[in-house]
Parts: C-alpha cells; structure tokens; sequence
C-alpha cells in the first residue's frame, strides 16, 4: 500500500507489529472513540489489519491507513474504501484516538486521500456520521463536503450523509 505524506502527517499501513496493534487496541478500546464508529471491533486487531490490507489488494485506489503524526505517534486511522452496497460509491472516514483529537488531523489525513483517490479517477466520495458526532460533521464541512441529510442507505442505521464531488477538469 502507498505511503502518503502530508505537511504533518505519514499515512502508512497499519503493521502486526506490537506497537501497531497495541496502539490500535486502545484507540478501539476506548468508548468515546467506538460509540460514534459503531461498537468495538468484533475481530482481534491483527485480523482487522489483515482486513484492511485485502481492500487495498482488491483495488489499490482504496486503503486503511495509520495516521501517523510527525513524534512517530499513531493518531488513528484514515479510509478510503467502498460503501457495502456493492454499487461503486466510496466512503471516507477516519477514527482519531482522544489524544489526537483537535488538531486537525482528520482533516489533513481525509483530504489527502480524498485527493488521490480523485486523482485515480473516483468521481464522488461519501461521508457517514453518526447524529451527534459534531467533531466528524465539522471535519466533512472542512472538507468541503455537502450535507445530504439523514439515511440508512449503506449501514443498517441512519446517518448522517456527506458527498464530495470530484473537481471538473477543463482542458
């Protein structure tokens, strides 16, 4: 998987090395983090690194990148990858562990792979949010996202949608 960079952020993959999977069991240990993603992670995380790395084999334009900020602390984690309706549409999410919050690092991590993903030809890109998640609605705005209300179009659940068209070219 690609390694992005950003003015302060290196977006990697995620490893099976302890420090990886320690630090990702703690930020998806934590109830103010899983309340607003939709529980604990039902797999053990060296599993859940293994899934990420099969969306990005399927297709290199998606991944689940570890956030990682420039003291080589992890933040959390940036996606980009298919909504589970199996029509092409494309989510981007990001989960910040607390320590992490407030600094813009969600923002930095989701433009930046929002822009390659549009570079690679992907025409338009969703966020879904939790009601009540101001923080994440907050990041969609920066991002330029429109809101477009509340559905349960993709996950069993209604949330709050956001889509971002890819920019028009003109030669």
């Amino acid at each position: 998987m690609t390694v992005l960079r950003t003015d302060r952020l290196r977006l990697r993959p995620w490893t099976t090395a302890p420090d990886d999977l320690a630090r990702m069991a703690d930020l998806y240990g934590r109830e103010e983090v899983t309340r607003w993603v939709g529980g604990t992670p039902s797999v053990p995380p060296a599993e859940l690194v293994a899934r990420w790395a099969a969306v990005h084999a399927r297709d290199g334009r998606y991944g689940c990148w570890a956030i990682e900020r420039s003291d080589g602390v992890v933040a959390g984690t940036v996606l980009f990858k298919p909504l589970p309706n199996g029509v092409g549409e494309i989510e981007v999410g990001w989960h910040l562990h607390p320590d992490s919050w407030g600094h813009g690092y969600a923002t930095e991590a989701g433009r930046a792979v929002i822009e390659r993903g549009f570079a690679a030809g992907v025409p338009e890109v969703y966020a879904v949010v939790r009601p009540g998640n101001t923080a994440s609605a907050a990041v969609c705005r920066r991002l330029g996202m429109q809101p477009l209300g509340r559905m349960r179009r993709w996950y069993d659940v209604e949330l709050d949608a956001y889509r971002l068209m890819a920019p028009v070219v003109v030669d």
